[in-house]
């Protein structure tokens, strides 16, 4: 597996469409559910993809570093491509962003915007529910953190 962090400015038109073709894929298609994926926010994000040996993208993650303060980093939109769960690439690919703003932003928590189903799993990485279960776009979300790395 081959992985890669850009900036927005750093990506190419095509890893920009692979992006936004697997997003569209996981959480359009699969879920079915219609929503406004490219959201104005990718501008100011780091982007985290893995590869496999035959070049395709098979996992993603938007990761939002904090800037300064007590604001806390973010990673959203974390999927890896159906062909390619149950290898163990979601657990890698959540492990990288975390060491990733552990070492650039760690006095800062980090965030995520759960999809209830998979609270177990981000509970495996330290982080804890800091709301209650909510709605967004019809599935049930938990917003969870993680405390920050010098707290």
């Amino acid at each position: 597996m081959n992985w890669f962090l850009r900036t927005f400015d750093e990506l190419n038109t095509h890893q920009l469409y692979e992006i936004l073709n697997i997003r569209q894929d996981v959480f359009v298609v699969e879920q079915n559910c219609p929503y406004l994926d490219a959201d104005g926010t990718d501008f100011d994000a780091e982007h985290l993809f893995a590869r496999n040996e035959s070049g395709k993208m098979v996992a993603y993650a938007r990761i939002f570093k904090a800037s300064q303060g007590c604001s806390p980093s973010k990673i959203g939109r974390v999927l890896t491509t159906a062909d390619a769960r149950r290898l163990g690439l979601g657990r890698e690919l959540m492990q990288r962003a975390i060491d990733y703003l552990d070492s650039r932003a760690p006095d800062n928590p980090i965030q995520v915007q759960a999809q209830t189903y998979l609270r177990d799993f981000y509970q495996s990485f330290g982080f804890e529910a800091i709301s209650e279960d909510y709605l967004e776009d019809d599935i049930p979300h938990v917003d969870m953190q993680r405390a920050a790395k010098h707290s």
